[in-house]
């Protein structure tokens, strides 16, 4: 009995690498089972097994949280492959949108020029893509100068992530002054917090505390009486409009 559970967790390493053979999983899950042992088990059972027994919503978000931590670039090589496959604007652009996500900014930047043509030559959609692929590569200017042009083309276009960017942009130009007023519009039109809270940074970083401080308090209001979702989501700028209300 006691060789037993001695060669149990060997014995089910074993069943499941074969699992993992079988039924055409990733092999990183191999290596996992072989050196985690116990972790390694518990890990392919909750990513793998539960899953797709259970079905659920959570059960699968968790499997996808985990596959994400054990090859990050899974989902970016599947949209590589599709982008080079179909060549088609919309694989390009969700492959240039999971680029962004890596911080692959330079390359990120190359795909969206490459579509911006013919139809979809001055869409407002990818030309926001573009400005935020060139403000990750510290092209401030540039990113600045993309969005001007796609307002100049697209006068109805409305993004509040491409406002934000701007405002973003202005500051780092070092536009102080256009930059306080774009975040002011921002801080209490952008569903979200960062907005108001880059707004009370940059007043306190004038040396304009009070003002910083009335925005942030103002901003923490309205999240005492928002949804508990919404306060989760921002939490970290919560905090640092909790730090800033003090004056820190």
């Amino acid at each position: 009995m006691a060789y037993l559970i001695l060669a149990a967790p060997i014995i089910i390493q074993v069943l499941l690498i074969v699992h993992v053979i079988r039924t055409g999983r990733n092999t990183i899950w191999i290596w996992v089972l072989a050196l985690l042992s116990y972790a390694g088990i518990i890990a392919y059972l909750i990513v793998e097994i539960i899953p797709q027994l259970l079905g659920s919503r959570t059960a699968q978000a968790t499997r996808r949280s985990v596959k994400r931590a054990l090859d990050p670039e899974a989902q970016l090589r599947r949209l590589q492959s599709e982008a080079q496959v179909t060549n088609n604007v919309a694989s390009n652009q969700r492959y240039a949108e999971e680029l962004l996500r890596h911080d692959r900014f330079a390359e990120a930047a190359a795909i969206y020029r490459k579509i911006l043509t013919g139809l979809y030559e001055h869409d407002p959609d990818l030309m926001l893509g573009l400005a935020r692929a060139q403000f990750g590569a510290g092209e401030v200017s540039a990113a600045r100068a993309t969005l001007d042009e796609a307002i100049r083309l697209n006068p109805q276009f409305r993004s509040p992530e491409g406002h934000l960017l701007y405002a973003r942009a202005l500051e780092a130009e070092g536009s102080v002054e256009k930059a306080l007023e774009e975040y002011r519009v921002l801080s209490t039109s952008y569903p979200g917090a960062e907005a108001a809270v880059r707004y009370a940074q940059l007043l306190q970083a004038q040396g304009r505390t009070d003002e910083s401080r009335t925005v942030a308090r103002d901003l923490l209001e309205q999240a005492r009486i928002a949804p508990a979702h919404y306060r989760k989501a921002q939490r970290d700028w919560l905090d640092s409009a909790q730090r800033l209300s003090l004056g820190r």
